[in-house]
């Protein structure tokens, strides 16, 4: 289900409205990719957040009027570190097969962290259960 300005998940409801509309465009485009609803929320909000500390209100970095939205995996890459087996995997989103694994988590952060510096990518973290931990994109 799409979600809009003024009809938006319960839980974004405490966001700043700057910060709910971004992670209401994100959340509609991770639908659009075949994310489940929850999942989509949560990475949403999750970019959103962060989106909001790294681009002050009205400039981007080149100076411009406004932010490019970030819409979804289709214009940028992510990274995610799940739990996997009997250890952690670093997955591309929308990938069901792994990258690598790894039987330590902070071996799999550490490699994620290495193939994503450099290329405007985000390493999102998993906590044992799926849910994301942090997020962090890497220039």
């Amino acid at each position: 289900m799409p979600w809009s300005k003024h009809d938006y998940p319960p839980s974004m409801k405490n966001l700043d409205p700057r910060i709910r509309e971004k992670a209401v465009e994100i959340a509609n485009a991770l639908l659009e990719d075949g994310y489940e609803e929850g999942r989509s929320i949560a990475i949403a909000t999750a970019q959103a957040k962060e989106w909001d500390e790294n681009h002050p209100e009205g400039k981007n970095k080149s100076g411009g009027d406004k932010d490019r939205p970030v819409h979804s995996s289709r214009d940028h890459q992510n990274l995610h570190i799940v739990p996997y087996e009997n250890g952690w995997a670093i997955k591309k989103e929308g990938k069901d097969k792994p990258e690598d694994t790894y039987h330590l988590k902070n071996e799999a952060e550490d490699a994620a962290k290495k193939i994503a510096s450099g290329k405007e990518m985000r390493v999102i973290i998993h906590d044992k259960q799926g849910k994301i931990m942090t997020s962090k994109i890497y220039h």
